[in-house]
């Protein structure tokens, strides 16, 4: 196993998982502990994803079951630590419309259903296309569409996303 390449490919992907984590419904440090536990999976299986046909589908497919399965077991997430976390360089310079932003694209993700969010986060956050995130959740790709077409229906409807763009909801 190339571990510079591993490193490299983690180093480049943590801030978008930890991201998509959030966008899929995690708060903060449990979209971290997702990426981290996602990335640790990879590292196990660096083999596999690297064979695999969709490397970012796969690796998307991961993080989504982590996701998942940390909702199932709440009582895994919780562990204490000594380290104080690193300052985030990703993020926005300017808090208040960071916050407000966040706040907005969160109630209205929060208001799609878990199937609908799932597609609208891969597909349109992490960028996956239409058949890759047919791979990630295991749906076909027509489900992918529908959902999506959905999604976005009701996310134009969606007064926290009108509030945002100043445009009224009816």
């Amino acid at each position: 196993m190339d571990e510079t390449e591993f490193a490299a490919y983690a180093d480049e992907a943590w801030p978008t998982l930890v991201r998509a984590a959030v966008f899929l419904g995690c708060r903060l440090p449990d979209a971290e502990d997702a990426a981290q536990t996602t990335l640790v999976k990879c590292f196990r299986s660096w083999t596999k994803v690297t064979g695999a046909d969709n490397r970012e589908a796969y690796v998307y497919r991961m993080l989504v079951n982590t996701v998942r399965d940390s909702h199932r077991r709440p009582w895994r997430r919780e562990r204490s630590s000594a380290d104080v976390p690193e300052h985030d360089r990703h993020r926005s310079h300017d808090p208040h419309a960071a916050v407000e932003v966040t706040d907005a694209v969160h109630r209205a993700l929060g208001g799609l259903s878990k199937v609908n969010r799932d597609v609208v986060v891969l597909r349109y956050f992490v960028q996956l296309t239409e058949a890759q995130t047919a791979a990630a959740l295991d749906v076909a790709p027509g489900t992918v569409k529908s959902r999506l077409s959905r999604a976005l229906a009701q996310l134009a409807t969606d007064h926290h996303l009108a509030d945002l763009t100043g445009r009224t909801s009816s």
